[in-house]
């Protein structure tokens, strides 16, 4: 189930960018984000893959950042090192079905299935928790109850498309504003390079990475399953 109370790693964000936590506590729970403030939410999908989800994690250890990861459940046994270290250096982890099937072309049922393999498998290693949804290519098959929150994008630099990390990292600057929610894919080397590119220059540009589930409560959004998120702000 969603929680309905503020997180733990809210609060000491909170604490840790000296915002008055009183003050800054909205009715539905959610902390408000002060005026100039920049937060944005870097995800990566299709992954984990050795080689390249180690050295992004290497890199985003060295920064002190944040991410989101939607996981290939078929991918998750082979590289369960992988997989405790993103929860160990308190990445949020998320699903994105077991082998990469669309969810809006197929019955209610297999669709249904594709997301429970790999939450089981996310359980087995993990244990159990919210392993939020990015269905593939952003699409649901109608007729299927999700029991957590589904999570689009904003900014897509169609990684896949042109493994130039040049290109990548532009069209993320060219397109981020606050609150985005940046999709990315940890499998290529050109898209960590991008990633870690990108990082540096955002934050010297006065923005905060945080995860999408930490975006989301920034901004007084309460999660709600089944519901699509696209930017921090719904």
């Amino acid at each position: 189930m969603v929680k309905k109370i503020v997180p733990i790693f809210i609060l000491a964000l909170l604490a840790a960018l000296c915002l008055p936590g009183g003050e800054a506590m909205p009715a539905d729970g959610g902390a408000k984000i002060p005026a100039g403030e920049k937060y944005v939410a870097l995800t990566f999908d299709d992954g984990p893959r050795q080689g390249t989800t180690d050295r992004l994690l290497d890199g985003l250890k060295e920064r002190g950042v944040k991410a989101t990861f939607f996981l290939i459940g078929q991918q998750i046994e082979d590289n369960a090192g992988l997989v405790a270290r993103m929860a160990e250096e308190g990445h949020q982890i998320g699903n994105h079905t077991w082998s990469h099937q669309r969810l809006d072309g197929i019955l209610p049922d297999a669709a249904a299935q594709e997301v429970a393999r790999t939450e089981t498998a996310l359980e087995t290693l993990l244990g159990g928790g919210d392993y939020w949804l990015r269905p593939p290519y952003g699409q649901v098959a109608e007729g299927v109850d999700f029991s957590v929150p589904l999570v689009k994008w904003c900014v897509d630099p169609r990684d896949w498309e042109s493994r130039d990390a040049d290109n990548v990292a532009q069209a993320i600057l060219d397109n981020t504003a606050p609150n985005s929610i940046i999709l990315l894919h940890d499998i290529y080397p050109t898209s960590v390079d991008a990633a870690l590119r990108v990082v540096d220059q955002l934050r010297a540009e006065g923005y905060w990475f945080v995860t999408v589930e930490e975006l989301l409560w920034l901004n007084g959004v309460q999660p709600e399953p089944g519901h699509m998120y696209r930017t921090g702000e719904g």
